[in-house]
């Protein structure tokens, strides 16, 4: 989750950096389409003086169709000495940031294990995360600390996998990584176990939970982990824990309150925490941020604003949230990228509405439909795109203001348990990927009629929603939307006071002996035609 500072503030790259950059996502290939991935294992040496890193890969996966070759995603930096599909070497090729495996002949349906061994050293991070890859830094002391960012051009910057968010390994993943004897690995799931070999400090890490490719990695550094336990709202006890630099672990304990006061709300709002059988932790890193599963990237260097009079961490809670809006609640195509950013930033506007209020809230609300660019539709098709292609600012604060827009339409009654079931059911979480459709459907089903016109208008195009108030007569005001076939509910105040009102394409006539104001308190992103 690259996330932009502020909604008006956009991610500028230059057309020559775009076509150099490795971009996760678009068209899924036919080759990598019958395949259904179940697990990685990632065992690598990482050596911080080369910046190299060295040692295999294996993917397991079902084949659902004949396939001549099976292909992975891995970029040229990375050199594979040798490949073996269920434990006999078969012959490769690499290039275009492709590996093709030919057999000696077609590929049947059903179970294989690849093992890629290879090495190389990764590509640096020119903007992390921003524009991601290695950053091989040192603390203030002098230290190694290493940071992998890639939500943008996926984990084929150092291992190969199928790169499409559409599949996630359904059992999870192990990671074996091996640092200079002193370093601390943190990654994703539970640490199953830690050895010293021949000056080294090996880390065993494994997830059975799905996890998308670009949350499977590891930071290193000279780290204190700091603990604590949490009780999630279902009564689970979860491990909090800070992997914190060693010249900042007397920051942790606080930071760690803070970080329990995010998980409250969020859980209120969006249901238990989603890897309750895991861990909940942060890891600090000289990047800005990241929704890394169970080891969320922590860089704002413990920078608190105040929220309700408290300390807060607008950074920390925002990455926080992704726990729910991407990394359980995955889209299945970068096409649908909003769900993510747009529902996870309406998460941190709860939070402003939870501990200051209403009104706090609506304010929040109104600067952030303010701030919306319109330059590009939040969704530009239906699959097939890549990350860079759907990344700019309106999917964070006109998504959010798109969900403020639904929860007034359809009442708090009926939106919070539907934005709560579509965070906790089965159906559209963990194995199952969602789009904007099933939103739709979900949303239009609890409201009671579709609220597909909606949709399409705020999501798939760039339009606002017009309002024509015209007088008709002395006192007398007709008031219809232009460009939106559906009734919709409207606060209107005239002389007689404010009302909630249905208007629709037809128009309703109102009786006020001053201009009637239309959505005084701004639930829409509109425009307001005056008509003689």
């Amino acid at each position: 989750m690259r996330f932009i500072l502020s909604f008006s503030i956009l991610l500028v790259l230059t057309t020559e950096a775009d076509a150099q950059r490795t971009i996760s996502g678009g068209p899924l290939k036919p080759e990598q389409a019958a395949m259904d991935i179940k697990h990685y294992t990632i065992s690598l040496d990482v050596n911080p003086t080369e910046k190299e890193i060295k040692g295999f890969a294996t993917a397991d996966f079902v084949l659902h169709s004949v396939q001549p070759v099976l292909i992975f995603d891995l970029v040229q930096e990375m050199k594979v000495s040798a490949i073996a599909v269920n434990g006999k070497k078969e012959s490769f090729a690499h290039e275009n940031q492709l590996v093709k495996i030919t057999g000696k002949k077609e590929f049947l349906p059903g179970s294989y294990s690849v093992k890629f061994e290879y090495s190389g050293k990764p590509a640096i991070a020119k903007r992390p995360p921003w524009e991601g890859g290695f950053q091989w830094e040192k603390d203030s002391l002098g230290n190694p600390w290493i940071s992998i960012s890639c939500q943008g051009e996926g984990g084929k910057i150092y291992f190969p996998c199928k790169d499409h968010p559409s599949d996630e390994p359904d059992n999870g993943a192990d990671m074996i990584i091996s640092v200079p004897k002193g370093l601390v690995v943190a990654g994703p799931g539970l640490l199953k176990k830690k050895s010293e070999k021949g000056g080294k400090s090996v880390y065993f890490w494994k997830t059975e939970y799905p996890i998308s490719n670009y949350c499977l990695l590891f930071n290193v550094g000279k780290y204190k982990v700091v603990s604590r336990n949490y009780k999630t709202i279902d009564n689970h006890i979860v491990p909090m824990q800070f992997y914190i630099l060693e010249e900042h672990e007397s920051k942790a304990a606080h930071h760690l309150e803070l970080l329990e006061n995010s998980a409250r709300v969020l859980e209120k709002y969006f249901g238990e925490y989603p890897w309750a059988k895991e861990k909940i932790a942060i890891a600090e890193t000289p990047h800005l941020g990241m929704e890394h599963q169970t080891m969320n990237a922590y860089g704002n260097k413990f920078k608190y604003t105040q929220v309700g009079g408290k300390d807060f961490d607008w950074l920390m809670h925002h990455e926080f949230g992704h726990e729910w809006w991407a990394n359980k609640v995955t889209n299945r195509d970068w096409a649908h990228m909003w769900i993510q950013e747009g529902i996870c930033a309406f998460g941190d506007a709860l939070y402003t509405r939870e501990i200051e209020g209403e009104e706090a809230y609506i304010t929040r609300m109104q600067r952030t439909g303010r701030a919306a660019q319109n330059k590009l539709p939040i969704v530009q098709g239906e699959e097939g795109l890549d990350a860079n292609k759907v990344y700019h600012g309106d999917i964070y604060g006109k998504g959010a203001f798109f969900m403020h827009t639904l929860r007034y339409m359809m009442g708090d009654e009926v939106f919070f348990p539907t934005l709560l079931k579509f965070a906790t059911d089965t159906a559209y979480t963990y194995h199952n990927t969602v789009t904007t459709n099933d939103l739709d459907a979900l949303f239009s089903k609890a409201y009671g009629q579709s609220l597909t016109p909606l949709f399409n208008l705020f999501l798939r195009t760039t339009n606002k929603l017009e309002f024509s108030i015209k007088q008709t007569d002395t006192g007398t005001w007709m008031i219809k939307t232009l460009n939106l076939n559906m009734p919709l509910p409207i606060d209107v105040v005239t002389s007689s006071g404010s009302a909630r009102v249905m208007v629709d394409g037809k128009g309703v006539k109102l009786q006020s002996s001053s201009l009637p104001q239309v959505d005084p308190k701004m639930f829409y992103l509109k425009k307001i035609i005056f008509e003689d």
